[in-house]
């Protein structure tokens, strides 16, 4: 015999609007702008730690792109993502185009010679 599921509920809560001006925005991000946490090492720790629900599930991505309408909760606190732009789309990778230069043996530069006050590391020592 199959077992019928409940629906999930619904429950109403009170949560701070966070505005944030692009989307999508990272997880952490969302928590530092609605000042749960100080800073950005804290909010990645908690989010690592599973202290961060999103959308009703636990997150443990710190990176998780958050969009606008998505609910946050943290500490007993919920945040609600408000944005007005709409999504986009965000390339990571540099774009590889046909028009790359080759390099001319005729126009390159021979290497800078070292000068009587630098190692080999390139750094130059100070004087004070």
């Amino acid at each position: 015999m199959k077992q019928q599921q409940d629906p999930p509920q619904e429950i109403e809560v009170e949560a701070l609007e966070v505005i944030v001006q692009q989307q999508p925005i990272e997880l952490y991000k969302v928590l530092k702008i609605g000042n749960l946490v100080n800073g950005g090492g804290e909010a990645k720790l908690a989010i690592a730690e599973g202290y961060v629900g999103l959308n009703g599930e636990l997150e443990q991505r710190k990176r998780k792109k958050v969009y606008a309408g998505d609910i946050i909760e943290f500490n007993g606190q919920f945040l609600y993502v408000v944005c007005d732009q709409p999504p986009t789309e965000v390339d990571n990778k540099p774009s590889k185009s046909n028009n790359t230069k080759s390099k001319d043996k005729s126009t390159t530069k021979a290497p800078k010679q070292a000068s009587a006050n630098s190692n080999k590391t390139g750094r130059r020592s100070i004087k004070f």
